[in-house]
């Protein structure tokens, strides 16, 4: 039976330590270590795991009759690290990255399905299985648990989606409970945890910007063309000469004590995308399934079917909306002569968030907290309307506005773009808009900034309001 070993882009780690990783998801790949078998050599550095002879060899005889490389630029360096497996070398491209260049007309999708709106930026964060990797070993040095929410509570709820890509030996490490746990606080600000084994090149795809570390996921970003931020870079741990540590020497450096949004605006409007990899990631894009098909039929010794050789495409992950259950702390600001309300939207800040206008405090229902319920003054639930738990929305919010006196209005979120809402004064209110515009529940603060202004329902319904967040203006229908 032919042995296929698979090294698209091998690791730096020291050879001997298992690899769990999943087929599917990339790892920290740094290959190019030289060898340090040879006694007396100059050569020190650690055995580089997937082209060391412990990896690669029994007996000085290559395990696999055949190794997949996806660059010559790995096969120069195979001959260094282990000249015995250079004959079973085979360069066949990158399948992982093919399927997301075939993806990427798709984006937009991608970004549907997370729930993104117009407008909204997806920063995506990622970490590798490595102690010094952006995650790290859970200790107190590490960036990501910190990091994470600090970003739902410093970028403007209506500008920035958050999401994550860990590892799945990290969930495997440390067990789910224990992650969900570290990063609670930022869950309940809005952080999407991606699927790490099916859903990860979508989310990547649909990133607009990416804060990683020395692994796959953020070459592959930069591969892509990317903006890429690097919180955690181990250069002591990677061969000068390799691809990666060329990645890690020239990305530009997250900085975790420095304003979040100033580096991301920063890093977006003057991105340059490097060179290196989009050119080393593979040297034969879009053709990994012909070649590698090719191979395999190669060594079972049999002709190849006569249709063509395709991947399977990447899924259209299930829809998932974003479910902010902290505070949010809202600035608003009501335009003179106009139908326009500003609106900047914080899920529980560590600080009073800058910015002119007035503050006020929205919470949902199902905040962890009961006794943030007294101070809001916005309530916020969501639902079908027909949900018999609830009621009716117009059920909810009379019961929600009687429990809680000092709330000046309650909403209660049917649809991706429509929420009623009850006035303190009684009047329910529908509030409609594009799906894919603003979210329901900064309309109901855009719309109690309005009446707090001393400006009137009738007003509001009669020319209705143009909701701005950020540098996006979205329309609002207010019926009764």
């Amino acid at each position: 039976m032919a042995t296929i070993r698979g090294c698209p882009q091998p690791d730096s780690r020291t050879a001997g330590q298992p690899d769990s990783r999943t087929a599917g998801q990339p790892d920290s790949r740094t290959a190019g270590q030289p060898d340090s078998r040879t006694a007396g050599s100059a050569l020190t550095s650690a055995p580089v795991f997937g082209l060391s002879p412990e990896w690669l060899l029994h007996n000085g005889t290559p395990v696999a009759d055949a190794m997949v490389l996806s660059h010559p630029e790995q096969l120069d360096r195979l001959r260094v690290a282990c000249p015995e497996a250079v004959p079973t070398a085979t360069l066949a491209g990158d399948p992982c990255f093919d399927r997301m260049l075939a993806a990427r007309p798709y984006r937009e999708r991608f970004q549907r399905a997370l729930g993104m709106r117009r407008g909204e930026r997806l920063v995506l964060l990622n970490s590798t299985w490595n102690p010094e990797s952006l995650f790290g070993d859970g200790g107190a040095d590490d960036v990501l648990p910190a990091l994470l929410p600090r970003l739902t509570a410093e970028l403007p709820a209506d500008e920035y989606r958050v999401a994550a890509v860990l590892h799945p030996n990290i969930w495997h490490g440390h067990g789910p409970g224990q992650i969900r746990a570290w990063l609670d606080r930022a869950l309940r600000g809005g952080l999407t945890l991606v699927d790490p084994l099916h859903d990860w090149r979508q989310a990547l795809l649909a990133a607009d910007a990416v804060i990683g570390d020395h692994g796959s996921v953020s070459y592959y970003a930069a591969a892509l063309g990317t903006p890429v931020l690097l919180g955690a870079t181990p250069l002591d741990g990677l061969d000068p000469s390799s691809p990666v540590a060329e990645f890690v020497r020239h990305a530009p450096r997250f900085d975790p004590h420095a304003p979040l949004a100033a580096q991301l605006d920063d890093l977006i409007a003057n991105h340059q995308p490097l060179a290196g990899p989009a050119r080393l990631t593979t040297s034969a894009p879009g053709r990994s399934a012909t070649l590698l098909r090719g191979l395999f039929y190669g060594l079972i010794g049999i002709p190849e079917p006569p249709e063509p050789a395709l991947l399977q495409r990447l899924a259209l992950p299930a829809y998932e909306r974003a479910s902010v259950t902290a505070p949010l702390r809202v600035l608003t600001r009501v335009h003179a002569d106009s139908d326009e309300v500003s609106v900047a939207r914080y899920a529980d800040p560590w600080y009073e968030p800058d910015g002119d206008g007035h503050a006020h405090i929205a919470v949902h229902e199902d905040t962890r907290d009961p006794g943030q319920l007294a101070l809001a003054d916005v309530l916020l639930q969501e639902g079908t309307p027909d949900d018999p738990r609830f009621g009716s929305p117009g059920r909810w919010t009379a019961e929600v506005l009687a429990r809680h006196p000092h709330c000046s209005l309650a909403a209660y979120m049917t649809r991706p773009g429509e929420c009623a809402v009850r006035t303190r004064g009684g009047v329910l209110l529908r509030l409609t808009g594009d799906p894919d515009g603003a979210d329901p529940a900064a309309a109901a603060s855009a719309l109690h900034a309005w009446l707090a202004a001393g400006r009137t329902v009738d007003q509001a319904a009669r020319q209705g309001l143009t909701i701005r967040t950020g540098r996006t203006a979205h329309r609002v229908a207010v019926t009764g």
